[in-house]
């Protein structure tokens, strides 16, 4: 029997498209230790951050099967943040604190994501002398 694929990608899909259509702010509460994890310093707290993924907040956001990946602003400055799926331990609206919660799956703690990160998409800008 093939490897089962994981629902988790699906529903946060789904339950981000939910939440958008709501008009609510959507929000991943992430493990910021599980390997892959790529965040700008100073945001972690207890192992965790709350990252707003709203369509507002987060550009080029992309809910793949393995990674989530957008372009933020943190104090002001821009940040790629990449985060495996399976870092994501709840989707929840901050209005309403609606949403999802994820147990952890067997082998998440240690998750070695593979292959590498996706690069950002989009345009990109780049200084001309």
């Amino acid at each position: 029997m093939a490897d089962e694929i994981s629902q988790r990608p699906y529903l946060i899909r789904a339950m981000h498209a939910w939440m958008s259509d709501n008009g609510w702010t959507p929000q991943l509460l992430v493990d910021a230790e599980v390997a892959g994890c790529v965040l700008p310093m100073g945001v972690v707290e207890d192992g965790q951050v709350v990252l707003n993924c709203s369509l507002q907040a987060a550009r080029n956001l992309d809910i793949g099967d393995d990674y989530i990946s957008f372009e933020a602003r943190f104090s002001g400055t821009p940040f790629h943040v990449v985060v495996p799926v399976a870092a994501v331990s709840a989707i929840f609206t901050r209005e309403e604190r609606r949403g999802m919660a994820f147990p952890m799956e067997e082998g998440d703690a240690g998750v070695e994501p593979d292959p590498e990160p996706p690069e950002p998409k989009g345009p990109s800008l780049r200084v001309v002398k």
